[in-house]
């Protein structure tokens, strides 16, 4: 792992493959590091013939923390659902896709197939969005057109990872809660043990404990709104990977992403939640080097 300049950020990245292949860039969800992205999904995808960099955003892993910086508190989040009232993040999701923008730039990368999950998949819409030069092809996986008219996440979910999360600096307290987290939004279809989970929630934590990060996210994704006008200007081949089972984006969410893109591509998994288990792997990175294959060769004819 090394660390890229961008801007005023520093940016910790990795990278897979061969520098000549074909680069796909991975961009991973809310308060979660890179190494999500497992060494077996990322080796998956350079035996498909890609070059493969993952990265951690701003506020999360290794990268820049914004230190000092407040983000909204509950009344302000009950402002902005109930009146609309604008909420006033540290930064936007539009600053986070500029920062995936700005790692291609400062690795001599002109263009990639972007692949974001979850809060990943949202910036990776607004990188194609906003920076269509640095785009190749899009996969929006287990994300959001942030419609406000689609369903909430399941409401034992959205109590205890967003307004049950121990406000504590104690990793203890916050590993039970993250084991917790990901038990109740994992694949019911493709399940893993707690002792699993615990080892990489563990060594997710030994790299970096920063729960303010998680926060900030949290307030970039509310203050996005609803993207659906934006996704309608896309015009790069787009899949989007949603599993049935998810309860924290639905899988109308999904759905819905995948309406507003014109010629989006839907496939929709039974028994997946909002993880990428193990056993999915090979299945996921082959429907992504078909989608990027098929959006190299448009691009020739």
């Amino acid at each position: 792992m090394a660390t890229l300049q961008v801007k005023d950020l520093e940016i910790e990245y990795d990278t897979f493959g061969d520098p000549g292949a074909d680069p796909v860039l991975l961009i991973m969800g809310l308060g979660t590091q890179m190494t999500a992205w497992s060494p077996e999904f990322c080796n998956a995808l350079v035996a498909h013939g890609h070059y493969v960099i993952r990265f951690d955003n701003r506020d999360v892993g290794l990268s820049t923390k914004f230190e000092g910086a407040k983000a909204p508190g509950r009344l302000n989040y009950v402002l902005n659902h109930l009146l609309s009232a604008p909420l006033n993040a540290p930064y936007t999701l539009e600053d986070m896709a500029a920062d995936a923008a700005g790692v291609l730039e400062a690795l001599d990368i002109e263009a990639a197939h972007v692949v974001g999950a979850s809060m990943g998949g949202m910036i990776a819409q607004l990188l194609t969005v906003g920076h269509p030069h640095r785009v190749k092809s899009l996969t929006s996986l287990m994300s959001s057109s942030g419609n406000p008219r689609l369903p909430p996440p399941r409401s034992d979910v959205l109590q205890h990872i967003f307004i049950r999360r121990p406000d504590t600096g104690d990793p203890e307290v916050m590993l039970k809660h993250a084991i917790k987290s990901i038990k109740l939004i994992s694949s019911p279809g493709y399940p893993r043990s707690e002792e699993e989970w615990r080892h990489l929630i563990s060594m997710s934590l030994q790299r970096s404990f920063y729960p303010q990060g998680f926060r900030r996210h949290v307030a970039a994704v509310v203050a996005d709104g609803s993207r659906v006008k934006r996704l309608a200007t896309i015009d790069k081949p787009t899949l989007v990977i949603h599993g049935k089972e998810d309860p924290l984006i639905p899988l109308e969410c999904g759905i819905d992403t995948a309406k507003h893109i014109k010629g989006a591509r839907l496939e929709l998994i039974d028994g997946m939640g909002h993880d990428i288990p193990p056993q999915l792997v090979d299945r996921l990175t082959s429907m992504i080097a078909g989608h990027t294959r098929r959006s190299v060769e448009r691009n020739v004819a």
